[in-house]
């Protein structure tokens, strides 16, 4: 057995398979693990998808708080592994995770404060729960999550195609177990049987053409169906509801976390503030320069690394400690110095160093506005604002032949320096800086755009280019793309006129990078970036219901009545 999992059972009661009723009669299984000191204890609470059973096995958090004088409530949510019901993801969350907090609240160990941690899943239905009101609810670290289903189902207007991979190796084996359906039903027997399938169903068309799903994910095609911007999401989505929750919250993320997992931590954040505004708001940011998981965060030894670039030996946290001790202030009112820390906490990639701020962006920033311009040659990043009356660079789309990620199975900073060479792109770049440059915080971009079809996707891809051609990409893919049709956030496409000059607006990319002296900024412009999202078939048709596709001429426009610009959060 796991050291660990002894560990904590010779300090601790354990009750296992305990009964959690829903309001709706359903029971939901949980394992409740608690000091063997009598006496009420503050709770935590953790709910996931992927095996309750597993918890204090793979992570070492349940071990740590219950040491600390804490019950931990780990859960399976409905229709997953021991509990009751149909496992419709995120559907269920917030009713079932309001009765869940409330339960424990009233339990004869518990003292009636309630906090949640978790990451991912688990870190959604914290706020899902949340949102919900539950009156017992006083803290939560919801850790790599989303605030809203356009930068989660989809992510400007284009569907995450990550979500045949997600329940091909993480949810179906259950459900397979469940329903007695054919196939793998192991972990490891759904990676293989995945790494086989993932080529071919990738690259199908139209998106809806997965048969192989039907049984095991009926939700899929749902979800295909709604399209972005849509009232038939609001029940997903966090923005706009956070004056509903009095929790204190810490919101945790990593610059190669998922694309809607470093929004999602800023959003809600700034989000609290907003609600919060006048009084102390009870909300913290850490951003960390991770990938999804917490494997790069919760390193603390040697060099620390996100794919291939190194960031020092301090860029790991204690991610128990985090939870633990932000519980004992909120939770426990213990006076341990967290009110006397600033309540932003990010890493400057390259530069290597965490930063302290009192806000977000820090109060100290500014705008940088860099300008897109081709003077009859290469294209570049400039400051100086367009002075010609007409000019405009262009390259054609294939959506057969897209531009494609080489390092998709490897999430984290990689050398893209091979993506100028590819024809179905367009490049622009600063001069080598003179002196460094930091950027840190939100980065928004306007771009004019003609297509000589009635749609297009395009991906704005950001890279530090160090002197011998290195090319670091700076976040996930997905918050630098925009489907020219939702170009509105929807629910109703806007389909172009072919020819006519349309502005679209890029509002969710972010990062924290230094860039040294000599570095140069370089943007990728393209229209597609596979697999990560679907592709723009170029016909007007979407690529859900239709196979029908054709190459389109996408024209970028950088003059002075059209320019096309790029605007940067600095600090000193």
């Amino acid at each position: 057995m796991n050291p660990f999992v002894v560990a904590l059972l010779l300090a601790a009661v354990a009750d296992r398979d305990v009964p959690v009723r829903m309001r709706d009669g359903v029971a939901l299984r949980a394992d409740v693990y608690r000091p063997a000191t009598e006496g009420r204890h503050p709770t935590l609470v953790y709910r996931t998808p992927y095996n309750r059973k597993r918890t204090a096995e793979d992570y070492t958090t349940v071990q740590a708080a219950v040491a600390r004088g804490y019950a931990v409530v780990a859960q399976d949510v409905r229709g997953r592994y021991g509990s009751e019901g149909e496992f419709v993801p995120y559907r269920s969350e917030g009713r079932d995770g309001y009765d869940t907090i409330e339960w424990a609240a009233a339990q004869p160990w518990s003292d009636g404060n309630v906090g949640t941690f978790g990451l991912s899943y688990p870190g959604a239905v914290q706020w899902l729960a949340a949102v919900e009101s539950p009156p017992h609810l006083k803290a939560m670290v919801p850790a790599m999550t989303f605030s809203t289903h356009n930068n989660f189902i989809y992510s400007g207007g284009v569907f995450d195609m990550s979500w045949t991979t997600w329940i091909s190796e993480n949810i179906a084996p259950d459900v397979r177990r469940r329903k007695d359906l054919p196939g793998p039903r192991t972990g490891r027997e759904a990676d293989e049987t995945w790494r086989e399938l993932r080529p071919t169903i990738e690259r199908r068309l139209p998106l809806s053409n997965i048969p192989e799903f039907r049984d095991i994910a009926p939700y899929l095609f749902e979800w295909m169906k709604v399209p972005p911007g849509d009232p038939g999401w609001t029940w997903m989505d966090i923005r706009g509801k956070y004056e509903r929750t009095q929790a204190a919250v810490l919101n945790l993320s990593g610059w190669y976390d998922g694309a809607y997992g470093t929004e999602g931590a800023a959003t809600n954040h700034l989000g609290l503030v907003a609600a919060r505004r006048g009084t102390d708001p009870r909300s913290h940011l850490v951003l960390g320069p991770w990938i999804h998981g917490s494997a790069t965060m919760n390193a603390r030894r040697g060099q620390i690394k996100a794919g291939e670039r190194s960031f020092g030996t301090g860029a790991g946290i204690d991610y128990d400690e985090l939870i633990l001790r932000f519980m004992d202030r909120h939770l426990q009112g213990l006076a341990n110095g967290l009110d006397r820390e600033k309540p932003v906490r990010v890493f400057v990639m390259g530069e290597n160093a965490w930063r302290e701020e009192e806000a977000w962006p820090p109060a100290s920033s500014r705008p940088l506005v860099l300008h897109l311009q081709a003077a009859g040659g290469p294209g570049q990043l400039t400051r100086e604002v367009p002075s010609v009356a007409s000019a405009s660079s262009a390259f054609v789309s294939d959506p057969l032949d897209p531009v494609t990620d080489p390092f998709v199975l490897e999430p984290g900073a990689h050398d893209y320096r091979e993506l100028v060479k590819r024809k179905d792109v367009l490049v622009f770049e600063t001069e080598p800086l003179a002196e460094a440059l930091r950027v840190l915080g939100p980065i928004t971009a306007r771009v004019h755009v003609s297509v000589d079809a009635p749609d297009t996707d395009l991906w704005l891809k950001l890279f530090d280019v160090a002197p011998d051609g290195t090319a670091w990409n700076l976040m996930s893919p997905g918050l630098d793309v925009l489907r020219a049709s939702y170009r509105d956030g929807g629910p109703e496409r806007k389909l172009l006129q072919p020819g006519r000059v349309y502005a679209l607006f890029f509002e969710n990319m972010l990062t924290g990078n230094l860039f040294e002296k000599g570095h140069r900024l370089r943007l990728v412009v393209a229209s597609t970036f596979f697999p990560h999202y679907s592709r723009n078939l170029h016909s007007g048709e979407l690529e859900t219901v239709s196979a029908t596709a054709r190459k389109a001429e996408v024209r970028i426009h950088h003059d002075r009545e059209r320019p096309s610009s790029l605007t940067l959060t600095v600090v000193p």
